[in-house]
């Protein structure tokens, strides 16, 4: 081999390892920035509390970890979200939602619905199929089909629920001993639609039983909360809204616009709920919604739910969700607040979801009575689901 042939392949040889170091370990020091847990002594947990967090059925409206290239059958030591921790915080239902576009320099107040995206360079650093590299649509299908495969691995762990009576399933065999966790797919952002009503049934054969109207910006479907306009429903999203009725799958508000949000409200047949925020009253920012828009949506049957990070609650520690939480019964009623955790979504936060007792003994230690906590921890997600899925 001549010198300057062996060159050439010592300086390919080099890209590939640098290449193959990049795929390896860049997804993962990505996510340790992300989504990070803050350093913290065990929180103090009663043994009252410790009692009465094993009685409680728990539910999550929303945690994002099926972006994230991790084996969620494995205890993990980044991200707040796997089947382990979710043992161990005692969590029967969690909703998994697919992330499949966020936009560069994203932020609570305006985003521009052309501007880069973050998520495709993820989705090709984590070597996810081709076909997820230039699709929403198919981004969305490829985290699924991940949840699912976790699912046919480890049916003892966690059942995809398509239906009401496979939620009660899960349920009763839990009633009896099981740890099975009951997971909901769920789309963060009508975008992963790409304007087409069939990509709705696609995503509603493979599992979604939830759709984000809208994620950080204006899409086909209307405008964000955090997009330019500040518009209301597109025909594309009243079309979507309607469709989402007749298949009795939960719409959730939690980052679509005032305008959009109060139009899907006066649509019949609708009981959207907000995923994942806060209460404006507890901490007046953008990203929650006025006080006076939150009744409305409790009015129409929905949920509020109540997210572990400090840009909605100001507070992120155990008693700082706790008091959000306080002030969301106050405001919309006992039977109409929910945990909506954002775990996994790109936030900090002081607790992950092994370490749920902890809220349960701050909420103990704010004054709410056990029958309210177990409303809030999750029977009003558990009576809600029962009363909107599929039959």
């Amino acid at each position: 081999m001549g010198w300057g042939k062996g060159i050439g392949w010592g300086l390919g040889g080099a890209v590939i390892l640098a290449a193959g170091a990049f795929f390896a370990l860049a997804p993962g020091i990505v996510e340790r920035g992300q989504n990070r847990v803050v350093p913290h002594e065990p929180w103090p947990v009663s043994a009252q509390a410790a009692a009465l967090h094993k009685t409680l059925v728990i539910g999550d409206w929303h945690s994002d970890a099926l972006l994230w290239d991790r084996d969620l059958l494995t205890r993990s030591d980044r991200g707040h979200v796997d089947l382990p921790r979710l043992r161990a915080g005692n969590v029967a239902v969690q909703v998994f939602t697919t992330v499949t576009k966020t936009p560069a320099g994203m932020n609570y107040d305006h985003n521009a619905k052309d501007a880069r995206d973050n998520i495709t360079l993820l989705v090709m650093g984590q070597l996810r199929p081709v076909r997820s590299w230039f699709s929403l649509a198919e981004r969305a299908l490829d985290q699924a089909a991940r949840l699912r495969a976790i699912a046919e691995a480890a049916p003892d762990q966690l059942v995809v629920v398509r239906r009401a009576g496979d939620l009660d399933r899960v349920l009763a065999a839990r009633a009896q001993g099981a740890q099975t966790v009951a997971g909901i797919l769920g789309a963060e952002g009508g975008h992963a639609l790409e304007g087409r009503i069939e990509n709705l049934d696609r995503l509603y054969d493979a599992g979604f039983r939830l759709l984000g109207l809208t994620h950080f910006f204006d899409n086909e479907l209307g405008g964000s909360l955090h997009g330019e306009d500040d518009a209301g429903l597109t025909p594309f999203g009243r079309q979507v809204v309607e469709r989402m009725v007749q298949k009795r799958m939960v719409i959730d508000l939690a980052h679509a616009s005032e305008p959009m949000a109060r139009e899907v409200l006066a649509m019949p047949g609708t009981r959207p709920i907000v995923s994942h925020g806060g209460i404006h009253g507890v901490c007046p920012v953008k990203r929650n919604f006025p006080d006076a828009l939150m009744r409305e949506i409790a009015a129409k049957g929905g949920l509020i739910g109540i997210g572990a990070w400090a840009e909605v609650t100001c507070d992120a520690t155990p008693a700082g969700v706790a008091r959000s939480i306080v002030a969301a019964v106050r405001l919309v009623g006992e039977d109409h607040v929910a945990l909506g955790s954002d775990f996994d979504g790109a936030v900090e936060t002081e607790f992950d979801s092994s370490e749920l007792a902890a809220l349960t003994q701050a909420l103990l230690d704010a004054g709410l009575s056990e029958s309210v906590i177990a409303k809030v921890m999750g029977g009003n997600m558990i009576r809600y689901l029962r009363e909107t899925l599929p039959q």
